[in-house]
């Protein structure tokens, strides 16, 4: 397979879950790093930002799933849950999980009238980037990426 071959790369069983998997990440990693830069005032432009990019990624959580289910279907012929892809199924849950529920914290504290963040929120965030962390290794071994 060429490395630029447009056709091959779209229509592979798994492209679609391994290239749509980068946004959600990349987007609540840096909507974590916005958050703590922004020290929990809420008007901050900082806060705006990692607020905007927590949205992006929990709106990007429910395509990466679907591909990821198609991608156990087609790509790994849907062969019975067990082990990492067990697993990584799991943690993908799980992630997405805490995806919405951080997006949830921010959009109620925006909504109510208090000057700061709720201070639980950090360690939310700080633990779901680890989930998000293990299931990306996870998934990176059913590739066969971490091979």
């Amino acid at each position: 397979m060429h490395p630029f071959d447009l056709r091959a790369a779209l229509l592979a069983k798994h492209a679609q879950h391994v290239v749509l998997i980068h946004f959600p990440i990349a987007l609540y990693f840096a909507g974590v790093l916005f958050d703590i830069l922004s020290r929990g005032k809420k008007e901050s432009a900082l806060a705006v930002a990692a607020y905007c990019n927590l949205s992006f990624a929990a709106l990007s959580t429910p395509p990466v799933l679907a591909t990821g289910l198609l991608a156990w279907q087609f790509a790994l012929e849907g062969q019975r849950l067990k082990g990492i892809l067990l697993l990584h199924l799991l943690m993908a849950m799980t992630s997405t999980l805490r995806i919405v529920v951080t997006w949830w914290v921010h959009r109620s504290a925006r909504r109510a009238d208090a000057e700061f963040l709720p201070f639980g929120r950090l360690p939310l965030e700080i633990l779901t980037v680890t989930v998000i962390a293990i299931t990306g290794h996870l998934g990176g071994f059913l590739s066969g990426v971490n091979a």
